[in-house]
């Protein structure tokens, strides 16, 4: 009935009692200050720490900037049109994603809970990130000993920090997300400034940027680069929905969509020419300094002049001295390493290793030090915090639009509740066996899980409420029609392409057997690969169904509710 009101309100007929409700609900409900904030919020949601630690490492393995050309494609066939998508379901509800999906069917309310569930279990995990940040910021300030900060301390930190940004909803993180989504921008350009004066830089540079064109005709290529719009503009996890649900009903979201998903992709391109800058000079620190220990070395053991033997004519005087000296040089032969810029640079990280270890180690080389290693962390900080607003927007908005919840606890009691029992479980993530469940939680947390709400949530559009139908919702909001590219994309393209998505990770996942993680061995001094054991296999399993699982027992249970309803109503004979 709430449904067809609507329909009729939207079709220029007379309001009626329903829209007049309708109306009531839009100006008693917050919104943002000004729509700046709004995309500020979106832009601080969707510039991560994915930006900084994956794009690069995706384009040092897929080409260099050849790998950009399957990124732009399926940023216009892929990431602005699921972007629009969801600030346009957001705007035109009025809701977080369980009454979102609620509205357009009441079947979907499982789409909105699966959304609810995988952000707990990205906010659980993902702000111990924010964790490490403060305690390598902490760390960023020592000279000589000092005090070891516990990481248990650090994200006790870090969940405060969120419940403080987040404590009056709208009008607190309208105004925080001006900071988290521009200081990183500050840092980035010094840090490009400084990277690019770095001797080496430019090797990293032209790594980065060779195209490889052969990558061309490789899948993963494609599919990593679907993969990184996808995850990096967070769709799925509600979150866009929560935002946009406090718009003004007439923003323009399509222009909204359409900023915030350059930005996002712009901002990946700059975060790699800056990471290549640094990560030239990391190399070329290396693959020079293992040159000097083998001239020292070869210097001392043959009593060569100082100074005549340099990069330049090693080879050819090692070569003279293995002839020349066989059995001497056969005994100091173990000792001379393989020194090459280009292993230097081929030795490919991503993730935490990237943002915590590739980083900190040409950070140590470079002049004054302890000042690029607070910009560092307060930049990761920054885009790890601008996460978080997101990812607890959307848990806090369903429940905060829950007549129930919201009844018996104001917003702030709702909102301290959800950092404690995050924080709580969280700990978990402290412990010494603590990255080993952070890569758990990282690689199954969401993979699956958001590919199909997001693929549940365009059928549920074009062709459960209707393409026509919402495209009159947009037409009344923002005074304009549709065109045929997003109605081409919603309702085919970016359908098809999530599925594909979404049978290729199966298919890994059943081709590799039994699932896999990397270790560190003591003993050989390196990783080695081993097979998660059956407990893990089990939380892996829990985690996945935990959320899918959500939309169809949703809907079965609607349905039951719905028919004992009508049995319960039936005149007895």
């Amino acid at each position: 009935m709430r449904l067809a009101i609507k329909r009729r309100a939207s079709s220029g007929q007379r309001p009626g009692p329903g829209r007049e409700r309708t109306r009531a609900m839009e100006k008693a409900r917050p919104q943002w200050g000004n729509p700046l904030q709004f995309v500020f919020a979106c832009i601080s949601y969707a510039v991560g720490l994915g930006n900084v630690w994956r794009f690069p490492y995706l384009c040092q393995m897929y080409g260099g900037g050849s790998f950009l050309v399957p990124y732009i494609i399926m940023l216009i066939v892929e990431g602005m049109p699921l972007l629009y998508l969801e600030l346009a379901v957001g705007q035109r509800m009025r809701q977080g994603s369980i009454g979102a999906w609620r509205t357009i069917s009441p079947y979907l309310s499982g789409v909105g809970v699966a959304s609810v569930v995988v952000s707990f279990f990205l906010s659980m995990y993902y702000n111990v990130i924010n964790a490490w940040g403060f305690w390598y910021l902490f760390h960023s300030f020592q000279e000589n000993g000092g005090v070891q900060w516990e990481p248990a301390l650090c994200l006790t930190l870090a969940w405060l920090m969120v419940y403080l940004c987040i404590l009056r909803g709208t009008e607190s993180t309208g105004k925080v997300v001006y900071i988290t989504a521009s200081m990183p921008y500050c840092v980035l350009i010094i840090y490009l400034i400084r990277g690019l004066t770095l001797h080496g830089a430019t090797n990293g540079l032209m790594y980065m940027f060779t195209p490889k064109m052969e990558q061309l005709a490789n899948p993963k290529a494609w599919i990593n680069a679907a993969t990184q719009i996808f995850f990096s503009l967070g769709l799925g996890f509600g979150s866009l929905i929560a935002f946009a649900s406090y718009n003004d009903p007439s923003t323009n979201c399509q222009k909204h969509a359409i900023i915030v998903s350059i930005i996002n992709s712009s901002t990946s391109i700059f975060a790699s020419i800056v990471t290549f800058s640094i990560y030239g000079f990391k190399a070329t620190f290396n693959y020079e300094n293992c040159l000097n220990k083998v001239i020292l070395l070869l210097t001392n053991s043959f009593d060569l002049e100082d100074g005549f033997l340099t990069a330049s004519n090693l080879e050819e005087v090692k070569d003279y001295l293995a002839s020349t000296y066989p059995s001497k040089y056969n005994d100091v032969f173990p000792q001379i390493r393989n020194c090459s810029l280009e292993s230097e640079l081929n030795t490919a990280v991503q993730g935490t290793g990237l943002a915590f270890i590739v980083y900190t180690e040409a950070i140590k080389n470079m002049e004054v030090s302890q000042l690029w290693s607070v910009l560092y962390f307060f930049m990761l900080l920054m885009l790890g915090m601008g996460s978080m607003l997101g990812n607890t927007a959307a848990i806090l908005t369903p429940l905060t639009d829950s007549k129930v919840i919201s009844s018996y606890l104001p917003k702030e009691a709702i909102s301290g509740l959800v950092c404690l029992i995050n924080c709580a479980i969280g700990m978990v993530f402290t412990m010494e066996s603590g990255n080993y469940w952070f890569d758990i939680f990282n690689d199954y947390a969401a993979t699956l899980s958001l590919l199909l709400i997001v693929l549940v949530e365009t059928i549920a559009v074009c062709y459960i409420y209707g393409l026509k139908r919402f495209e009159n919702d947009l037409q009344t909001m923002a005074g304009r029609s549709l065109n045929w590219y997003w109605k081409a994309m919603w309702a085919f393209v970016s359908p098809l392409l999530i599925i594909g998505l979404f049978i290729f990770y199966l298919s890994d996942y059943i081709i590799t057997g039994t699932l896999q993680y990397q270790a560190w061995d003591a003993t050989q001094g390196q990783l080695v690969t081993k097979d998660y054991p059956p407990y893990a296999l089990a939380v892996i399993g829990l985690l996945v169904a935990s959320s899918t699982m959500c939309i169809p027992l949703v809907a079965l249970g609607t349905f039951i509710r719905n028919h004992l309803k009508k049995g319960g109503s039936a005149p007895v004979a």
